[in-house]
């Protein structure tokens, strides 16, 4: 499993070391006026999760999908102004134990969220981004597949106070095109 990024969100993963950037923000949506600090307060607690982690991305051959099923447990950090994700889950293709840091940048009103899977010991590169004050937050980045420059979305939807979705994907062409290689459902318990 090569990138994981939750949430962890998601998903999807870089050894550490290199400076990430944040991608340059996309015009058509402006600037980001909204004070973003309070977005995910709506998921502090305790959750269920199942997930789908394409294990082969942008690889041309048949998908080959993995299920899981788990927990995650989201904490606030410094009365809230940041929060943390430990995400625990198995499946037929294994366990998945990470941490995703999620830290809201008051300048620039976006959120960072760095993740780390137990079995590398190392951070992804983080997705930038924000919500959209509809449930709906936007993370993007700039990153490397297998040697490749690839773009990574990663899209979290509020659909209910008791459930959220979160989905990962990838672009090789410059997002022309993505491919999705993870969806995780999180069910409050």
């Amino acid at each position: 499993m090569r990138r994981l990024t939750l949430i962890c969100a998601a998903t999807a993963l870089i050894a550490g070391g290199a400076i990430a950037q944040a991608p340059a923000p996309d015009p058509a949506q402006g600037q980001n006026s909204r004070d973003g600090r309070h977005d995910f307060d709506w998921e502090i607690g305790s959750w269920n999760t199942q997930l789908r982690l394409l294990r082969n991305p942008l690889s041309g051959a048949a998908p080959d999908w993995a299920d899981y099923q788990g927990t995650s447990e989201v904490r606030p950090i410094l009365d809230g102004r940041f929060n943390l994700v430990e995400l625990s889950v198995a499946g037929a293709g294994g366990r998945i134990e990470g941490a995703a840091l999620r830290l809201y940048d008051p300048r620039s009103r976006q959120w960072s969220l760095n993740y780390a899977n137990v079995s590398s010991g190392t951070l992804t590169t983080p997705v930038y981004g924000s919500f959209d004050g509809h449930g709906r937050g936007s993370f993007y980045a700039h990153d490397t597949l297998d040697g490749r420059a690839i773009l990574v979305r990663f899209i979290i939807t509020v659909t209910s106070p008791r459930e959220a979705r979160f989905e990962q994907a990838y672009s090789a062409d410059n997002g022309r095109s993505w491919e999705t290689n993870w969806i995780a459902v999180d069910t409050r318990r």
